[in-house]
């Protein structure tokens, strides 16, 4: 199914962030009703919480509620959180957890890619 099926000006719908085809878009987005893809989740509609919790004696940045950027890749997105504070991580249960007490400095870095990121806990 595309725009203008069974002519030869068929082509793929195609999506209005990124200009891939629906079925080739990784563009982060709501679910839709049946069939249909959904409205997509830009930065800035998405309540990202970055708080701070300790386990075993040390210290875990954890990051709710960003869901993945435009290019797609949740991991990409958690490597360069991680080269930029020097430190370690990993993906789990859809939260970034990151080694360390680094609230402040990804709340930052969050804010100035466009989320309305906040620091969450005590």
């Amino acid at each position: 199914m595309g725009l203008f099926a069974g002519t030869p000006l068929e082509r793929p719908v195609t999506c209005e962030r990124c200009g891939n085809p629906l079925a080739d878009c990784r563009c982060p987005r709501e679910p839709g009703a049946a069939g249909s893809p959904g409205r997509i989740l830009l930065p800035k509609d998405q309540p990202v919480r970055v708080q701070r919790e300790r386990r075993r004696d040390k210290t875990v940045t954890v990051v709710r509620g960003v869901t993945v950027p435009p290019e797609g890749d949740p991991a990409a997105f958690l490597r360069s959180l991680k080269t930029r504070l020097g430190t370690g991580g990993t993906l789990t249960d859809g939260a970034l957890e990151l080694q360390g007490d680094h609230v402040a400095t990804v709340v930052a870095y969050l804010r100035s890619l466009g989320y309305p990121a906040k620091a969450a806990g005590g």
